[in-house]
């Protein structure tokens, strides 16, 4: 049957929904104008929002176009009553062609609905968290298909995370007082040398800006009004209007950049506060009071930030930081003068906590540098900051928090050192650097980048890209990565308020393939826990996150986010000549592997029977070494993966019982420890026994002094970050893979770090 509809991908887009959101001033607003827009795509008469209320654990019809007015907020489904209901209980979609013939049918006499026959109901949710359900229906039974089912799928996963953050803000009616302001410690313009922890690489220099902290100047600015300022509620208004402008600007450019680290309508938060009359109204009563405009934008922001750091939510709390830059964007546009784009460009930004979603918000506005002053510094920040080239540094200092914004600062990401005001000497060094860097890019992007490596015997040796954004695949390729030896899907469960539903990440990894043209590509599954735990998801309490539930404890013991990753994968790869492979983390076991090998089956027929996938051939599937149990069985688990990875960042402090994250033992992280190196031949040589496939990732193949450890021991397959690769192919030309082999043999034989420590620096 010809249907007729639009392209439905159209409704599916991020940027579209965003524009529904932008033109509209409450939830209600922009739920009508999202069944609106779906009825209009897909061709049917009815389409319907229903909102789970978690207080009385029922469904409520929020907003419908075909079905009575009088109907909405009138239906109530239980979870579980109705198609409705269920689709919600059983988080799945649910089509039928005749809903009346549906045990669970649930008719509602006068709103209309019984003329309509063909049913799709599709759940919205929030990771595991229930949302609402999303409802379309058409007098022709059978109109429904599996298409439009993954379409509305889609829709449900954008839907969810603008509809929720609304709610969260709906019972913010409750001022507090603001908080006292701290204690002056710094003197304005003075010279001041303060030692972090290196986060990233690089260095860069700019005038101070903050994120999510209300600066010195702010407070100045509300203080010189008092009383004596001419700005009017009509400036307030204005400052309003210029504000919204800059946000919805800020979002549409992350659209475009970033596909793989999107979060739905990440500006949201702002957008929200700036529509919410329960934001607005508090400071247009106090300017129409008699209070300076300024002084009533900082009191309210002030009071609102009380409110959320108060919150039993741990979600509301974690939006202190945006109402914080929602202040501070409102009164720098009061200011006369003032810059047409408040963003960071060319700045180095002073954070406290800072989420991953934080430094995309960070990166998109053009930052020069950034430091985290406060809260926990995590591996997965550093990762994210080397892949958007922003130069990073962690110190625990409240000086920085007393810093004007006129204010100069010069980072050495590398050293972890940060120099306020600094004087000519430390800028001519790095000025002189920063010269120097201009010039190399000719030597960097050396002109054998897309040769095949050899050593100076001709052994052949494979360099493959540590991947964490679609962004760097281009700087990889010409850096002379032969394929993606390790894509780390986290990121994009990282930055985002949710998990990524299937659809979202099915486009990710078939953009990443894509982009490699039959490469040979690795993703590995979700790696979470650690030190890279999930901002939105309740975590337990556990004394050792790094021993608890992680990687693919997590997935397994969360299967069906496991499945919607599985599935994602498996169609991306499709029936491609050079299918994708798929790496698990933290293997313990052969019964580890065996059981996600289970599951990975269990996908591929469903998708097979469903149409999703027509290729049955099945996909590689590998094992991350990085537990000494798997150390310990790798023959057996070679025996039984298709291909073996050496993860050494988690298996050396997982064998030297060492926190990498722990500044104070950091010492004992030593992957040229004697163990270590012997735990390595002890994988290559069962890999090579077995004739399974195996390559290494990790610092370890970074630094100079190991590498001909690892190709004296077997190694041929090596991932490393792309910044890397130039200089890691230097390396191998200049050996010989004859004499690494019989250098590694004598490095086996040692029992001390020294011995080996000065066998290395030989």
């Amino acid at each position: 049957m010809k249907k007729g509809r639009d392209n439905v991908e159209l409704v599916c887009s991020v940027a579209e929904l965003g524009s529904l959101f932008t033109q509209t001033h409450s939830l209600d607003q922009f739920l009508d104008r999202v069944v609106d827009t779906v009825a209009r795509h897909m061709r049917v008469p009815v389409c319907s929002i229903y909102l789970y209320d978690d207080d009385k654990q029922e469904l409520v019809l929020r907003s419908t176009r075909g079905l009575s007015p009088e109907s909405v907020g009138s239906v109530r489904l239980r979870i579980g009553e109705g198609i409705t209901g269920t689709a919600l209980k059983e988080l799945r979609p649910i089509r039928e062609c005749r809903a009346s013939t549906n045990p669970n049918f649930k008719f509602f006499a006068g709103i209309g609905e019984e003329k309509y026959e063909a049913f799709l109901a599709v759940p919205i949710v929030r990771g595991l968290r229930k949302i609402g359900v999303l409802v379309v229906q058409h007098r022709a039974c059978g109109y429904f298909d599996e298409t439009d089912a993954t379409a509305l799928r889609a829709i449900s996963s954008q839907l969810a995370g603008a509809i929720e953050n609304t709610k969260l803000f709906l019972d913010l009616t409750d001022k507090a007082a603001p908080p006292a302001p701290k204690d002056k410690e710094h003197d304005l313009g003075t010279s001041l040398l303060i030692k972090g922890i290196p986060g990233s690489r690089g260095f860069a220099c700019g005038q101070v800006a903050f994120y999510g902290i209300l600066s010195r100047e702010e407070g100045l600015l509300a203080a010189a009004q008092d009383g004596e300022s001419d700005l009017t509620i009509g400036d307030f208004e204005r400052a309003l209007q210029e504000t919204e402008k800059e946000l919805e600007t800020l979002q549409a450019a992350m659209e475009r950049q970033a596909l793989d680290l999107q979060a739905s309508l990440i500006f949201n938060a702002h957008l929200l506060m700036l529509k919410d009359p329960s934001f607005s109204n508090p400071i247009r009563e106090r300017i129409e009071s008699g209070h300076p405009v300024g002084a009533a934008v900082l009191e309210v922001v002030s009071q609102f930030v009380s409110v959320f750091k108060s919150s039993a939510n741990p979600r509301l709390r974690e939006k202190v930081q945006d109402v914080n830059d929602l202040g501070h964007r409102l009164l720098r546009n009061l200011t006369p003068g003032h810059d047409e784009v408040h963003d960071y460009r060319r700045r180095i930004v002073v954070a406290g906590q800072l989420l991953p979603s934080d430094m995309l918000k960070i990166s998109t506005q053009k930052a020069a540098g950034l430091i985290i002053a406060e809260g926990s510094f995590t591996a997965h920040i550093s990762i994210l900051a080397r892949s958007l080239d922003i130069p990073l540094v962690v110190a625990k200092d409240s000086r920085l928090f007393q810093l004007s914004e006129r204010e100069i600062l010069l980072i050495d990401a590398g050293q972890g050192t940060i120099y306020v005001n600094p004087d000519k000497t430390v800028t001519d060094h790095y000025d002189s650097l920063a010269a120097a860097r201009r010039q190399r890019p000719a030597q960097a992007f050396d002109s054998g980048a897309g040769s095949e490596l050899h050593t100076a015997d001709q052994v052949r040796i494979r360099v493959f890209a540590n991947i964490n954004l679609i962004s760097e695949i281009a700087l990889a390729r010409e850096l002379g990565a032969e394929g993606i030896g390790l894509y780390r899907s986290e990121f994009p469960f990282l930055v985002r308020n949710d998990f990524p539903q299937e659809e979202e990440q099915y486009r990710i990894y078939k953009k990443i393939i894509e982009e490699m043209e039959g490469r040979d590509v690795v993703f590995r599954t979700l790696d979470v826990g650690g030190d890279k735990m999930l901002s939105y998801f309740p975590t337990v309490n556990e004394a050792n996150p790094f021993l608890g539930l992680r990687a693919i404890r997590f997935s397994l013991q969360y299967k069906e986010i496991f499945r919607q990753q599985l599935n994602a994968l498996l169609r991306a790869g499709g029936d491609r000549e050079n299918p994708p492979g798929i790496m698990f983390p933290m293997i313990s076991s052969v019964d580890d592997f065996l059981q996600v090998r289970s599951i990975v089956g269990e996908c591929r027929e469903k998708l097979l029977a469903a149409g999703k996938i027509r290729d049955s051939r099945q996909p590689r599937l590998g094992i991350m070494i990085e537990l000494p149990a798997a150390v310990e069985l790798a023959g057996e688990l070679a025996r039984v993966a298709d291909f073996l990875c050496l993860g050494t960042n988690d298996l050396v402090q997982y064998m030297l019982a060492a926190d990498r994250t722990n500044p104070d033992i950091s010492h004992y992280y030593a992957p040229h420890h004697p163990a270590v190196l012997r735990a390595l031949h002890r994988v290559t040589a069962a890999a090579r026994a077995e004739d399974t496939p195996l390559s290494i990732c990790g610092e370890i193949a970074n630094q100079a002094n190991l590498v001909p450890f690892l190709i004296g021991i077997g190694i041929r397959d090596f991932s490393l970050d792309p910044h890397g690769i130039p200089h890691f192919r230097e390396i191998v030309r200049e050996l010989r893979a004859e004499q690494a082999e019989k250098d590694a043999a004598r490095l086996l034989r040692l029992a001390t770090l020294r011995e080996v420590e000065k066998t290395l620096l030989a």
